[in-house]
């Protein structure tokens, strides 16, 4: 099945979504690197309302709030790969996702927060939209950031 940014654009609308402007780095870094036909896209932190979405899960922040963390930065990776390839219409498909959850020790359900982004990459993509992936909680994020999630996309 061939990805096209309208169909892409149309099913954001139907979800009720629309892609924020791709982030800018906030360091020494670059946002995309493709090579050999693989686009590995930095970290993204989850932004909602231009702000930071912050928290740590099993703290301070429940399990949805930690999916709607993920989404948001699901939402950052696919305004990456379209300020990068200038739509959608080279995307092959998702290849990876690694999701960092900002977590209590005690809190043990990042697969679960993790889904947020991975369910909206099947929504937003279908077939090429699912993927490889690691979940994995961290002591602290950027920004104090509840989640965030790197890629690795194939594209023609």
């Amino acid at each position: 099945m061939t990805i096209t940014t309208a169909d892409v654009h149309a099913r954001l609308a139907d979800l009720g979504l629309t892609l924020p402007e791709a982030a800018a780095p906030v360091a020494a870094y670059v946002p995309t690197v493709t090579v050999g036909g693989l686009m590995h896209i930095s970290g993204q932190l989850p932004f909602k309302d231009g702000v930071v979405m912050t928290g740590r899960l099993g703290e301070d922040r429940d399990l949805a709030y930690g999916q709607e963390a993920a989404e948001r930065c699901g939402l950052m990776i696919a305004a990456q790969i379209e300020k990068a390839l200038g739509g959608f219409d080279r995307l092959d498909r998702i290849v990876k996702l690694g999701v960092f959850v900002n977590s209590d020790p005690a809190f043990t359900e990042q697969p679960q927060v993790a889904n947020g982004a991975s369910e909206l990459m099947e929504k937003l993509f279908g077939e090429a939209g699912r993927h490889a992936r690691a979940a994995v909680g961290v002591a602290v994020l950027p920004r104090g950031a509840a989640v965030e999630v790197d890629a690795v996309v194939a594209v023609r």
